[in-house]
């Protein structure tokens, strides 16, 4: 466990309510990527016209039974996701580099990421059924068509796809080397150690060439001045079906993408905090 400034009492506390926020978190994440993977799998085989997006996961998870109770239970899972974040922005991460300045920004945008999809789930669990469920592509075309109209807008939606794309491949790459390993030394026999594996590298090379693509397509629409071409998670998501590779490539990243959920629920059994 992370040791905290203060007396070891304080320390303690600290530690083991970071923890706890961390597995909720980790939690209500690998539900909402599990659904987003099962939505866009629909689309893959069945040309669905459900939204593979936050807002469809959370529109899906409303649909079951106690589907309220879960988007409450998903969206307070998200703010201890945000709190642990922020624990790390302010009293540095577990690691050699953790109380770096680099990493405590890192957690400090990672918490204001998760805090906004938070605040979103509970406005829609809350009865704003424009909020959760909001479509990702015509958030990503309004964003992008106010930020082109502010001076050097061109510039700042370029260099925000450029960051969005090289954090796609880092994730990809991070993955592939399996760095997540560093996290997890509490995992159990060998066989489980296969699983996250798995897990772990197939989600996560997944999770990275979808935000890849999405970065990409937010620079094309910088490029040619045309929010149009931005793309939220779900048109980005359809735009694999169209590659020569068709539906094969959107049945490969939707399954990774319910890899990388499960894979959350394994960080949330064994990570270390």
């Amino acid at each position: 466990m992370r040791r905290w400034p203060g007396s070891g009492d304080t320390e303690s506390v600290c530690g083991a309510g970071a923890a706890v926020a961390a597995r909720a978190g980790l939690v209500a994440r690998g539900v909402l990527y599990v659904l987003i993977g099962v939505l866009a799998l629909r689309i893959a085989l069945v040309d669905d016209d459900e939204e593979a997006d936050r807002g469809g996961a959370v529109q899906a998870l409303a649909e079951q039974p106690f589907g309220r109770f879960l988007v409450w239970a998903v969206g307070i899972g998200l703010i201890g996701m945000a709190l642990w974040r922020l624990s790390e922005a302010v009293f540095g991460s577990a690691g050699p580099q953790g109380p770096k300045a680099a990493k405590r920004l890192l957690s400090a945008a990672r918490c204001a990421f998760y805090a906004v999809i938070a605040g979103s789930v509970l406005a829609f669990a809350a009865g704003e059924r424009g909020s959760g469920a909001g479509s990702t592509d015509e958030r990503s075309r309004d964003a992008t068509a106010r930020v082109l109209d502010w001076p050097g807008g061109q510039w700042l939606v370029a260099g925000a796809g450029g960051a969005v794309a090289v954090t796609g491949l880092v994730i990809a790459v991070r993955a592939a080397l399996r760095t997540y390993r560093e996290h997890l030394p509490a995992r159990p026999a060998p066989a489980a150690n296969r699983a996250v594996d798995v897990l772990g590298v197939g989600g996560g090379v997944s999770r990275g060439l979808v935000f890849a693509a999405a970065g990409g397509f937010a620079l094309q629409a910088a490029v040619a001045y045309d929010p149009g071409q931005a793309k939220g998670l779900d048109d980005t998501l359809r735009t694999f079906a169209g590659t020569p590779a068709g539906p094969w490539l959107l049945t490969a990243v939707a399954v990774g993408l319910m890899l990388f959920g499960l894979f959350s629920f394994a960080l949330a059994r064994w990570r270390s905090f």
